[in-house]
């Protein structure tokens, strides 16, 4: 699973080149997660996994508190869960998460960022049998061994443990996010160079430099969109 590691590393900083956007997407996300359930993250798994993410990417405290204030507020803003589906050049498939208060705007906008950009949507299925939910962590400062072990002591099993650039990557099923986060804490780790909930591709593809350049414009395009959250696919980045 190494490469896949890397793809969310460079997705990672990618998104972190433009800080404004990432926190605005997890102010939104934080807000609804707050508002779909309790505004306190230790009543509130979903919102403690957002926390946990935001945390990842530095979101400021000030973005986080006016998310969970706004939801505490009982503000009448909703927003629908929306996944797209979609192909990019020679083979590569994206996945389009987004949080929207307009469908129909937020469709056009997707439809037209893959039509303007050397791609097309595809129909809900099309792609996601090829990507697996998968809640990963890495930790830094550990080894495989001492990751097994803290894991094996609170009686989880996850998927796999790897080792990469003095860095332990644990996959494990999504509905392990919170026991995972918990057990490594109570371990003593705090700070993880990723806690990502994300879609993982069960095959990667590999593109020229032509069609890669292409498909990292759809992506960026898509990123750029206000509505969409994150953007999954099954290109392999270089290392």
């Amino acid at each position: 699973m190494g490469r896949k590691w890397n793809n969310i590393k460079e997705k990672k900083a990618l998104k972190d080149k433009n800080t404004s956007r990432i926190y605005a997407k997890f102010g939104r996300e934080i807000y609804v997660a707050a508002k779909q359930g309790e505004p306190d993250p230790e009543a509130n798994q979903a919102l403690k996994v957002v926390l946990e993410r935001a945390k990842t990417y530095n979101v400021p405290k000030t973005i986080i508190d006016r998310a969970i204030e706004k939801a505490k507020g009982g503000s009448d803003e909703n927003y629908s869960e929306l996944r797209y589906e979609g192909f990019g050049p020679n083979g590569s498939m994206l996945i389009v998460d987004a949080l929207t208060n307009n469908v129909n705007r937020t469709a056009s906008e997707v439809r037209a960022a893959f039509g303007k950009n050397g791609g097309n949507m595809g129909v809900s299925g099309s792609v996601a049998y090829m990507f697996e939910a998968t809640a990963v962590f890495g930790v830094e400062g550990k080894t495989a061994d001492d990751i097994l072990e803290i894991l094996m002591e609170a009686e989880i099993d996850v998927r796999d443990i790897v080792e990469e650039d003095d860095t332990v990557i644990v996959y494990a099923e999504p509905d392990q996010f919170h026991a995972v986060q918990e057990a490594l804490e109570q371990a003593g780790i705090t700070e993880f160079s990723v806690a990502e909930l994300t879609m993982l591709a069960q095959n990667e593809v590999f593109l020229s430099e032509e069609d890669q350049a292409q498909f990292e414009k759809l992506v960026d395009v898509l990123e750029d969109l206000e509505d969409v959250q994150q953007v999954h696919h099954n290109v392999a980045l270089d290392d």
